[in-house]
């Protein structure tokens, strides 16, 4: 992960974390940690990115679920359909509206000093969730989410155990520009795979959406066609389920003629593993609702948090998708 994020959590703190990011803690008071004593209401201001994924979905969802009335919040939504200027602003406007903390995933890692700063003066925690920023450590007070660089790690090393012997052509299918998972996933990923015979050919955002992936897999296939790309790294499951559309239209199997490896394990990115169509995901959990949920309520208790928490992720291949895709909530 960056080198920002300095503090680390034990083994069994992140199988704990784990299990509280995909089930709720119903032994909590919820009510109890609010400034004003047990059964007040905590007004939290979220700043999601946006709605361009199915993992996107999922993560909104945990959110939604953890910071309920039920659990003692009032959650203001806003979603800032992947535009940087606008997630900021939604939070200057949460500022205004005096919250008591405000949540945010940031669309890019960048700009953010400012209104951290604003949030600080005005006494108002920050606690990050899924993304990461560039912006001084002082201006949150913690972030959970992934590791995306040792997801793109993982990517990678099964790309060269599996095709790094021999001369294999590689697109990508990147991101959204300068957004923590898409710099770190590319990082990762390229670590992993130097010394191989895999050669990156192109690379170009899809903004983590099906239909960017497609259509950047389009021109890929224009300029190089079927038999010029033998593998692509999709750096969400959407865009190589985009990956599969534009190379099933061109006439090419997917997972076959061209091998596809994705980061998410969402639902329909499963299925295309299940059914040959994707060769490898490596999982990116998107139910962070809980422990974003408890960590605003340590925060304003006064209580002591680290910088940082990490959940866990697994890794499929055919097999290992089908044994657990009936069983899983995302």
């Amino acid at each position: 992960m960056n080198k920002r994020f300095l503090s680390t959590i034990a083994i069994a703190g992140a199988a704990a974390l784990a299990l509280t990011a995909c089930s709720s803690d119903s032994d909590a008071d919820p009510g109890a940690t609010g400034d004003g004593g047990s059964g007040d209401t905590i007004t939290v201001g979220f700043a999601q990115t946006g709605a361009e994924s199915g993992w996107r979905a999922a993560n909104t969802e945990s959110m939604e679920n953890a910071f309920s009335e039920a659990n003692g919040f009032e959650l203001i939504f806003n979603a800032a359909d992947n535009d940087p200027a606008a997630q900021i602003s939604a939070v200057r406007n949460f500022i205004n509206q005096g919250v008591d903390a405000i949540v945010i995933a940031p669309v890019v890692e960048d700009g953010w000093d400012d209104v951290l700063e604003e949030a600080k003066e005005a006494g108002i925690p920050v606690i990050l969730e899924d993304r990461t920023v560039s912006a001084s450590e002082d201006l949150y007070a913690s972030w959970v989410g992934l590791d995306f660089h040792a997801e793109g790690v993982k990517a990678g090393e099964w790309a060269a155990e599996q095709y790094g012997d021999t001369a294999t052509k590689m697109v990508v299918l990147e991101g959204t520009t300068g957004s923590a998972p898409a710099n770190d996933r590319a990082a990762g990923f390229a670590e992993a795979i130097e010394g191989t015979q895999i050669e990156q050919i192109a690379t170009q955002t899809g903004d983590f959406t099906r239909d960017g992936g497609k259509s950047v897999m389009e021109g890929y296939i224009a300029q190089y066609g079927i038999d010029g790309i033998d593998l692509v790294f999709a750096h969400n499951d959407d865009m190589g389920l985009g990956a599969i559309e534009a190379i099933e239209a061109a006439g090419g199997t997917p997972g076959e003629d061209i091998k596809i490896i994705t980061i998410d394990a969402v639902k329909d990115g499963m299925q295309a593993l299940v059914d040959g169509k994707i060769n490898y995901i490596v999982e990116c959990n998107p139910l962070l609702g809980d422990k974003a949920a408890e960590l605003v309520k340590q925060v304003i208790a006064g209580e002591s948090v680290d910088k940082s928490y990490y959940v866990e992720d697994q890794a499929f291949d055919q097999a290992a998708a089908a044994e657990v895709i009936d069983t899983r909530p995302y």
